[in-house]
């Protein structure tokens, strides 16, 4: 994900996290919160509950591969936050991308398709 569509600053993680919504799913939690109308910014994190080093960046790699090819059908203005779970390192990127996809879609922010 390339950095202008990311959350780099902690003040913005804490932001998101305090005053934006949740949505929950066994791999993944997402946080949503309105924002700059320009683009959707998406933040990603794993605590120590998802594992040691290893399975945190591994989380962390599938939640950026998954959001990377959803963020074109992403309703843009809103700051997002992708906290990973226990499960998901064991986890692949289809479901991951299924994961996402369901939360995405309980929130809103998934763009409606015109074509049928």
């Amino acid at each position: 994900m390339k950095r202008r569509f990311r959350l780099t600053r902690s003040t913005d993680f804490k932001r998101v996290r305090r005053s934006g919504k949740s949505y929950a799913h066994p791999l993944v939690v997402l946080y949503a919160l309105k924002s700059d109308p320009a683009g959707v910014r998406v933040g990603v994190s794993a605590g120590l509950a998802v594992g040691n080093a290893v399975k945190r960046n591994r989380a962390k790699r599938l939640l950026r591969a998954a959001m990377s090819e959803l963020l074109p059908k992403t309703v843009p203005g809103s700051d997002l936050l992708l906290i990973a779970r226990s499960p998901l390192p064991a986890s692949d990127v289809q479901k991951t991308r299924s994961a996402l996809y369901n939360v995405l879609e309980r929130a809103g922010l998934l763009l409606q398709n015109h074509d049928a």
